[in-house]
C-alpha cells in the first residue's frame, strides 16, 4: 500500500472516529439502569448520560431531563463533558491539518514542511484517541465497582450503556488511523512517489527523403 493510501485511509478512520465521539458525547445512554432482579417487571429504564438523564416507559414514552447545575454533578460527569468537549475541537483541528498537510492536495508545497504538517496532523488524531479513552474507562470503572458492591442497593446500580461501547469504538478508530497518518508521513520519504507521474516517449518517425521531419524539433 503506497503512503498516499495508508494517509487517505487513516483520515477516513480519524473521521468517522471523531464523529463517534460527537455521537457518544450527545447520547445519553452512558449508564442505564441495571435488571438485578429477573423476577421483577422493571416499569421504566433510566438512562444517564454527560449532559441529561432520561426515563423511558414500559409503554415506549420517554422523557429526558437537562442537568440544573454543573457544579453539582459527579467529577466523572464533569471530567466527561470537558474531555469530549475538548476532543470533538481537537479533531477538527486534526482534520484541517491532515488535509492542508496531505499528499492528495495543493495547500503547501511538497516538502519536509509538509510532512511534518502530516505528521501533526497523525499525532492529533492520536491524542485525540488517548484523551476520550479517559472518561469512558472512568465511567466503566464507576459503573462495574458499584454494580458488584454489596453495599449498593439494587435501584442504584447501573449497567455500561451504549455510548460507552460507541467511546471505546471510536477510541480504535483514532488511534488506528492517527497512526496509519504517522507511518505515512514516515514513509513518504524514502524515495517512493506517491502519485507517479508517466512519461510518453515521443515517436518521430522520418520522412520519405530519409530525414526527420523538422516539426519534431519545434
Amino acid at each position: 500500500m503506497s503512503s498516499a493510501a495508508r494517509e487517505i485511509l487513516g483520515l477516513g478512520l480519524g473521521i468517522l472516529g471523531w464523529v463517534g465521539v460527537i455521537l457518544a458525547c450527545g447520547l445519553p445512554m452512558w449508564q442505564v439502569s441495571a435488571f438485578a432482579d429477573g423476577h421483577i417487571v422493571v416499569a421504566q429504564t433510566t438512562w444517564e448520560g454527560l449532559w441529561m438523564n432520561c426515563v423511558v416507559q414500559s409503554t415506549g414514552q420517554m422523557q429526558c431531563k437537562v442537568y440544573d447545575s454543573i457544579l453539582a454533578l459527579d467529577p466523572e460527569v464533569q471530567a466527561g463533558r470537558a474531555l469530549t468537549v475538548l476532543v470533538a475541537l481537537l479533531g477538527l483541528v486534526a482534520l484541517m491539518v491532515t488535509v492542508v498537510g496531505a499528499q492528495c492536495t495543493t495547500c503547501v508545497r511538497a516538502g519536509k514542511a509538509k510532512s511534518w504538517i502530516v505528521m501533526a496532523g497523525g499525532v492529533l488524531y492520536i491524542l485525540c484517541g488517548v484523551l476520550v479513552l479517559i472518561p469512558v474507562c472512568w465511567f466503566a470503572n464507576i459503573i462495574i465497582s458499584g454494580f458488584y458492591d454489596p453495599n449498593v442497593p439494587k435501584s442504584r446500580k447501573r449497567e455500561m450503556g451504549a455510548a460507552l461501547y460507541i467511546g471505546w469504538a471510536a477510541t480504535a478508530l483514532l488511534l488506528l488511523g492517527g497512526s496509519l497518518i504517522c507511518c505515512s508521513c514516515s514513509c513518504s520519504g524514502d524515495g517512493e512517489n506517491a502519485f507517479p507521474v508517466k512519461y510518453s516517449a515521443s515517436t518521430r518517425r522520418p520522412a520519405s527523403n530519409g530525414e526527420y521531419d523538422k516539426k519534431n524539433y519545434v
